[in-house]
Formats: structure tokens, C-alpha cells, sequence
């Protein structure tokens, strides 16, 4: 591990190999699964105060749940996460005409009518956070549906850390990500 700043950071960010391939995966990780995406404090208040107008981008049943749940559920870890429909996709899942998930909080910032992309644990996946006491610690969680996301990564020679520079910088900022290249640079690309 790498430490950085309040940060922890698994050796398996920087050697990895990850590009989404959603042609091949369609966006599955917004469907499957056994909770939602976690999310914060401070998300869950954007949301609360944002979903009347989030509401149109959803499909019925993501409206639904929401109504009927509210923005956020408790997983069996006890951690907030996004509801799931029938225990299912994510409520706030929506398709696009060639049928991949997209999500219907982005559509929204897409639109301009909020400021908030989307969760920032779906913005880093496949990157998950924990806490270690005052650290954040940066996993990487495989997870079988992204196999084609692996090949395209390496096929192309970009690292979890290179495909997620933009969620990376806005979680921790620019001068977290200067150093953790930096990091990277001294550590594991003197290694090769």
C-alpha cells in the first residue's frame, strides 16, 4: 500500500489493467449485485434536496422506490447505499436507446439542472473505499462482470488509476493525484 496525504492506496491500483468496456457489458454493475452504491453523508443531503428534480430522469419503478424508500437504504452491512428496485438494479438506473445502464442522477447533471454528477463510489469503480481509522483505504474489488473491462485495460495499457484520473481528482483533488503519480512513477514504474 501506498500512503498518501489521509488516503491508503493497494499496490493493485497502480499494476492493474482497467478500461470499461460498456459495449460488452452494458453497464451491468448498475444491475447487478446485492446492494446499491454506498454513499455518503453529504450525498445523501444532495439528494434528498435535489430528487424533485432528479424524479423525471427516473423510470417508474425507480420512482417508485424511491417514494417508497426514500434516496437512500440501509444495506445488510449498515452502511447507506442507493435503493435497489425489487431487489435488483439500482433505483436510479435508467437505459439508454442501445441498451446500456446509465444513471439517471448523471443524466440530470448532464442537463445542467444539478451540480451533482452521480455517487462518487460509482464514479471510482472498480476502486471501493474503507475506512481505516483516519485513512481511506483504495481497494480494488474485481468482480467478474468486468472481465472484458480488464481485457480492453490491458489491450490498451491503462491502469485502474489512469482510467479513473477524473473521479480520483474529484474525490481527493489534483495535488492528491500529482503525488500518487509521482508515487506511481518512483514505485512501480522503475519496477518495470
Amino acid at each position: 500500500m501506498i500512503a498518501i496525504e489521509n488516503t491508503l492506496i493497494s499496490d493493485e491500483i497502480f499494476t492493474e489493467f482497467f478500461c470499461c468496456n460498456l459495449d460488452a457489458c452494458k453497464g451491468n454493475c448498475c444491475v447487478a449485485g446485492d446492494a446499491g452504491a454506498p454513499l455518503n453523508e453529504d450525498e445523501i443531503q444532495y439528494l434528498e434536496n435535489h430528487i424533485d428534480i432528479i424524479k423525471p430522469y427516473l423510470t417508474e419503478k425507480g420512482r417508485e422506490t424511491i417514494e417508497n424508500t426514500g434516496v437512500f437504504e440501509i444495506a445488510p452491512d449498515n452502511t447507506a447505499v442507493t435503493p435497489l428496485v425489487d431487489r435488483a438494479e439500482c433505483a436510479y438506473l435508467v437505459f439508454a436507446e442501445n441498451g446500456i445502464a446509465e444513471c439517471a442522477i448523471e443524466r440530470a447533471f448532464e442537463d445542467g439542472k444539478i451540480t451533482y454528477q452521480k455517487p462518487i463510489s460509482c464514479h471510482l469503480y472498480p476502486i471501493r473505499i474503507s475506512k481505516v481509522g483516519e485513512f481511506d483505504a483504495l481497494n480494488y474489488e474485481r468482480w467478474t462482470i468486468c472481465n472484458e473491462a480488464r481485457i480492453a485495460g490491458k489491450d490498451k495499457e491503462i491502469k485502474i488509476f489512469q482510467f479513473l484520473k477524473t473521479p480520483l481528482i474529484r474525490k481527493y483533488g489534483s495535488e492528491w493525484y500529482k503525488q500518487a503519480t509521482f508515487a506511481e512513477n518512483e514505485i512501480f514504474m522503475k519496477k518495470n
